[in-house]
């Protein structure tokens, strides 16, 4: 194959002119590539040149070597150089035209042409240069040279070839800029990519190795000098300063980084070798087998990509090769990481029965010990037929025995709760393949097992979990004893964790707590009877309270949570369960909050009051205990039992109970406000009531007259209104507090009542107000009812002395 050749100048010879132009074109390039090749062929030389540089300048002028893809599929392979001349702008521009399809003779890339000695600097005598059938390479690429000019680079190797990598799958990719002091030395990259990219990809790269202005270049690889550098920015290139600061951290790219380490160990021919092996273009598997078969250290993402194509074809491996891949992936190393872990993991399984035990053991060992010390490691475990010999497994477990136990026995926060059980899960089976006797360390490893688990209701290790208690039944039985422990403490956690795995009950543990656990969500759907529920709850547990008090404690809490049983509840629980249970269960407290918590108008409190305090003597604190003691004296209040001196009483039952839940003092408050209402009540004891000048006693009492039951008996019945009317027009010195609230009595609510009484019901109310007091109660009445707000503390003081029922 012969190429067309032309020449581009920037004056003619003999000329003092700069106006560029071909002088030399050879026959059957299109007129069209001329006029491309124009704006690719100029030179501009670099800042600060010489306006007449001398001829040692003028060689050290960097030399723009191009390959360019031109708009009709061809190509132009180009040098162009500065010459003499007056001005530092002349330059001699020598080129082969290569037509779409076509490559130079004998399919060499075009890098091989840089300073070959068929360029010439000056345009040949005549028009029509002749074809060019060769262009020889020159010694600048020596094997040697290249070699030494990678490891010169070493910082920068991963990161241009992983860019190198991209612009070839994706032409449309950022340019790579190289910034070099030497031309030359951009060639020399394009040398190295030359020798490592697919061939295909190697012909079709475009470069250069100079230019002024980059950012208007069309070649992949463009050569810059550092003066020219400073602004390059934006997300269409790629700059790699090869002048300066090495770039830090590490390039996520296996294939480059594979071979980056193989062109500084100068063992570029490894490259030819791994092209002839299975794999995709730029596929790191294949380079990263050859260069760990060839003896060079790779990272861990190589030695990963290494075994995943072993394990991929495991049959195209003779035992030789497994060897010497297995004596590199388990070669020391404090970089591992768990992909690749994961790789050799692969890797083991797919040897598996096609190599000797013995070549692949070293890669059981290495898991294995990478699962113990490496956290991140979650592996499926090699088996046991994995290891050669039991010596080795032996050997194995002395040297990892210690580090497994401690982190067994670890109260360690690293993990989430939910990881941690995948690891302990893990640290289990590694410890039962290596045979390690755990008799002494289980108890403790179960625990905190058990702790993490309702910890972690939802564990990621859940299905590992169930797989590892099927596995061992010691562990099964030792974390369920522990787990029915903590249900007693922790039964809602419990119950949680059971739903959402599910633990194998079977076998010969009792496990009562558990078990009640597993059944409380049925028996809670079943309806809104929690007592109902707590029967069942405790049927699946096994155990009567009677027998085994502490299944109480958790059917409590399982079925209220933190919610506390109603007094109805809590008096039903006392009577099935009898004081013993609750007290050895500790669930007496949930029947006092019962008591103390309920409504104001729950007449059970005042019961369940009654029995707590003969049941739980000694049990209840003194406040409890006073607070008990004023519900109770409500019950004895309501049924004739207490003793006179109600006021008092129930102010020195309430100082006891301080600070006194309101609804307790409401309750015991309101039951004798009520009575104190009735026509029946004892007189000395409203007496006693209104001389209290207790503001909460009286304001209860406010509260009770207003109730609607008061209410229907002011309008249904008149000698209510009269004794009421009596009541709260006397006294008037008894306090400020029952001189407040009889007057806002007598306003709010006597008044409303009495202004909607008929005509014959008021003369009812005046007769029985004269039968129950005098004539002049009946003439008060009529004088309030008449006159609003003249009634006032004359009269009541008049009155005072003459009701007879006080």
């Amino acid at each position: 194959m012969s190429l067309a050749q032309l020449h581009y100048t920037s004056a003619s010879a003999g000329e003092d002119g700069v106006g560029a132009r071909f002088t030399a074109v050879g026959g059957g390039i299109p007129t069209p590539v001329l006029t491309e090749a124009e704006q690719l062929l100029g030179y501009e030389p670099p800042a600060g040149a010489p306006y007449h540089p001398t001829a040692a300048e003028l060689r050290s002028f960097p030399e723009t070597f191009s390959f360019s893809a031109l708009s009709d599929g061809s190509h132009l392979l180009s040098r162009t150089v500065a010459i003499g001349g007056s001005g530092a702008g002349h330059f001699h521009a020598h080129a082969v035209h290569l037509p779409a399809g076509t490559r130079l003779p004998g399919d060499a890339l075009p890098i091989t042409a840089w300073r070959s000695p068929s360029w010439a600097s000056t345009t040949p005598d005549g028009g029509t240069p002749d074809r060019i059938s060769a262009l020889p390479a020159s010694a600048a690429f020596g094997q040697e040279a290249l070699n030494d000019f990678a490891v010169s680079r070493s910082p920068w190797l991963a990161a241009v070839f992983a860019d190198l990598r991209r612009v070839c799958e994706k032409p449309s990719s950022a340019q790579i800029v190289l910034v070099e002091r030497q031309s030359a030395d951009v060639a020399r990259w394009i040398a190295l990519a030359g020798a490592v990219l697919p061939p295909e990809d190697a012909q079709r790269l475009t470069f250069t190795t100079y230019t002024r202005r980059p950012a208007h270049s069309s070649h992949q690889v463009i050569g810059v000098l550092p003066d020219d550098a400073h602004e390059l920015t934006g997300p269409g290139l790629r700059v790699h300063a090869c002048t300066g600061r090495a770039p830090e951290g590490p390039v996520d790219d296996a294939w480059a980084e594979t071979v980056a380490r193989i062109w500084r160990g100068r063992a570029p021919e490894l490259f030819r070798a791994a092209a002839g092996l299975p794999g995709e273009p730029f596929a790191a598997g294949p380079l990263a087998f050859t260069a760990l078969h060839a003896g060079i250290a790779l990272g861990p993402d190589g030695r990963a990509a290494a075994a995943d194509w072993a394990a991929e074809r495991p049959y195209a491996l003779d035992e030789q090769q497994v060897h010497r891949l297995t004596t590199a992936l388990t070669a020391p190393a404090d970089d591992r990481t768990a992909a690749e872990s994961a790789s050799v993991a692969r890797l083991l399984a797919a040897l598996e029965g096609r190599v000797p035990v013995g070549a692949t053991a070293p890669l059981a060992a290495l898991l294995v010990t990478e699962a113990v010390r490496r956290s991140d490691a979650v592996l499926a475990l090699p088996p046991r037929s994995a290891f050669a010999e039991p010596a080795a497994v032996k050997e194995l477990a002395e040297e990892l025995g210690p580090d497994l136990l401690a982190e067994l026995t670890s109260e360690s926060t690293e993990f989430t709760v939910g990881e941690a059980i995948g690891r302990q899960v893990q640290l289990l089976r590694i410890a039962r393949l290596l045979d390690m006797d755990l008799t002494d360390q289980l108890p403790s490893v179960a625990r905190h097992m058990a702790r993490t688990l309702l910890a972690a209701p939802t564990p990621e290790g859940g299905p590992a979990l169930l797989d590892l208690l099927d596995e061992q039944f010691d562990v099964r039985t030792a974390l369920l004893g522990e787990l029915d422990q903590l249900a007693l403490t922790a039964p809602s956690a419990a119950e949680e964790l059971l739903t959402r795995v599910a633990l194998p009950f079977t076998g010969a543990q009792a496990l009562p707590h558990l078990r009640m656990c597993a059944e409380a969500p049925r028996a809670k759907e079943q309806g809104s009877d929690r007592i109902m529920a707590l029967h069942t709850v405790l049927r699946a547990a096994g155990f009567s309270p009677f027998a085994e008090p502490l299944v109480l404690r958790t059917a409590v809490g399982l079925i209220w949570g933190d919610a506390t049983p109603t007094a109805g509840e809590a008096r039903l629980l006392l009577g099935e369960s009898g004081s013993d249970s609750h007290r050895t269960a500790g669930t007496w407290s949930h029947l006092v909050a019962a008591a103390l918590s309920a409504p104001s108008d729950d007449a059970e409190a005042a019961e369940l009051a009654h029995d707590l305090l003969r049941c739980f003597p000694r049990e209840i604190d003194a406040r409890g205990r006073g607070a008990l003691q004023l519900l109770e004296f409500a019950r004895d209040v309501r049924s004739g039992e207490s003793a006179p001196g109600w006021p008092d009483r129930a102010k020195a039952l309430r100082a006891r109970a301080e600070p006194v839940e309101p609804t307790v003092l409401e309750h015991a408050y309101g039951t004798l406000a009520h009575l104190l209402l009735a026509p029946e009540r004892p007189e000395a004891e409203l007496y006693a009531f209104v001389h209290s000048d207790d503001p909460d006693l009286i304001a209860a009492y406010g509260r009770a007259a207003r109730h609607d039951t008061v209410l229907a008996r002011l309008r249904a019945e008149p000698a209510y209104v009269a004794d009421c009317f009596t009541v709260w027009t006397s006294h008037p010195h008894a306090g400020r507090a029952w001189s407040e609230t009889r007057a806002a009595l007598l306003e709010e609510v006597l008044r409303p009542v009495v202004r909607d009484l008929s005509g014959s019901e008021i003369a009812a109310v005046e007769k029985a107000a004269e039968r129950t007091g005098s004539s002049r109660t009946a003439e008060a009445f009529r004088t309030w009812r008449r006159r609003p707000g003249a009634f006032g503390r004359r009269l009541g003081s008049r009155l005072a002395a003459r009701v007879r029922r006080i």
